[in-house]
């Protein structure tokens, strides 16, 4: 998996280079002339190039939901945001959150002629009321981690009800928070649990690669994922079927707290968070991201546990239908990465022994002289053998069974070899313990 970047502070114009600079004397001149040394330090462009993290922050931003970055001081999180916000052409509004007081969120009360009429409405803050004005933008709340507990309740309806005071932000508007682990923040505090609920948690480490190349002027570019207008209704019907069937047969994981503080302040399952994560899904499925990604936007919606169950449970609903291999086993489209062609062989194995009929074992033997010819014949072994151990006194062995002889015979015998040498060097160190 290729870990996020490190991003400078994007200059208006990129790839133009400053004017170069006049003689003169003078400390102001010299200042003058500092100037034009730092433009041209700050002079840097962007390329299209493949990140996991940065494309995962995008389909975020694309998704609306809120996006909270994790990482150690320096490794650019604000800098990325600034980037972010520049190539996505939206105005950046930056809070920093540990330094504002509750009221900053809340707004502050504002008694008019009347109050037991008119009531005391709650005046928003400058910054949102300029977000108001622009339409559109990115709200970058930073130093999150370091806001104290009063702060972090102001922000609720901020981050999931887009409301400041009596303010209503855009439709247009983005979220993304950034933070220091607690542990290497000034004054850190523990995020509250339902904040951390609300966001999407995605952890920025620095890439060496991306920092080399950065630092001699060329940077990724964001880019907001291309989504398929003729994948929609089948990216949304697949992430329904996807969440909804694995909740069912792990009710438990619908809303799991975490026991411990830190746990709680970062991603945890809940029915908010399912429906951040099935939101994912399908614009992860519209966009055809890499696997890679969507473990990413997965892991940080619901946690690492449930994630990780998730994205298992994905790869069995993209096994093909046992029942179909069976019934054109010549043209069977079989998985390609190993764990999954395995359990696709069980699966057909599994299936015959539910209808054993011989016609149907036969077509067993079909299904796997062909993963023969496609894939690896050391994955043949335990499937062959369970097949063979499904045949009746009065069923013929068919001539498919012939070329697959030799290969599972390969196989395990060079699976003897294996274990015998495993063996002899474990005796080995053994008589050497004795010695």
């Amino acid at each position: 998996m290729t870990s996020s970047t490190l991003l400078p502070t994007p200059v208006p114009t990129l790839g133009t280079p400053a004017p170069a600079p006049t003689p003169a004397s003078g400390p102001s001149s010299q200042l003058a002339v500092a100037e034009s040394l730092l433009a041209l330090l700050r002079t840097t462009t962007t390329e299209p190039r493949a990140d996991d993290q940065l494309e995962a922050l995008t389909l975020a931003v694309a998704a609306d939901l809120p996006v909270l970055l994790w990482g150690e001081p320096g490794i650019g999180k604000t800098a990325a945001l600034t980037q972010l916000a520049a190539s996505l052409d939206l105005p950046l509004t930056t809070v920093i959150a540990s330094v504002h007081e509750p009221t900053d969120f809340s707004g502050l009360p504002v008694v008019g002629d009347d109050p037991a009429v008119q009531g005391v409405p709650m005046a928003p803050p400058q910054w949102a009321v300029e977000l108001v004005r622009a339409g559109r933008g990115l709200l970058f709340l930073d130093e999150l981690s370091t806001a104290t507990p009063a702060v972090q309740a102001a922000l609720l309806r901020v981050v999931l009800e887009r409301r400041v005071g009596a303010l209503q932000l855009p439709p247009e508007v983005r979220i993304v928070a950034a933070a220091n682990p607690r542990a290497s923040a000034a004054d850190g505090w523990e995020l509250s649990p339902p904040l951390a609920n609300r966001f999407v948690h995605l952890y920025w480490v620095h890439d060496r690669e991306v920092v080399v190349r950065g630092l001699g002027g060329v940077w990724p570019r964001a880019e907001l994922p291309r989504l398929a207008p003729e994948k929609l209704p089948d990216a949304v019907a697949y992430a329904r079927r996807a969440v909804c069937g694995f909740l069912e047969a792990r009710p438990t994981l619908i809303h799991r707290l975490p026991s411990t503080e830190t746990r709680r302040g970062g991603a945890w399952p809940s029915p908010r968070s399912w429906e951040a994560a099935m939101t994912l899904l399908a614009f992860g499925t519209a966009a055809s991201v890499s696997r890679e990604v969507l473990a990413l936007l997965v892991r940080g919606a619901v946690g690492d546990g449930p994630g990780l169950e998730l994205l298992s449970h994905l790869d069995r609903m993209d096994l093909p239908d046992p029942e179909s291999l069976l019934a054109d086993p010549t043209s069977a489209e079989l998985p390609v990465r190993g764990d999954l062609r395995q359990a696709a062989l069980e699966a057909v194995v599994a299936a015959l022994g539910a209808q054993p009929r011989r016609e149907r074992w036969e077509a067993g033997w079909a299904v796997l002289a062909r993963a023969l010819e496609t894939g690896a014949p050391d994955l043949l072994v335990a499937p062959a053998t369970a097949l063979a151990a499904l045949r009746r006194d009065d069923w013929e062995v068919p001539e498919t069974v012939e070329r697959l002889a030799g290969v599972i015979g390969l196989a395990r015998r060079a699976d003897r070899s294996v274990g015998r040498v495993t063996a002899s060097a474990e005796s080995g160190r053994a008589t050497g313990v004795r010695r």
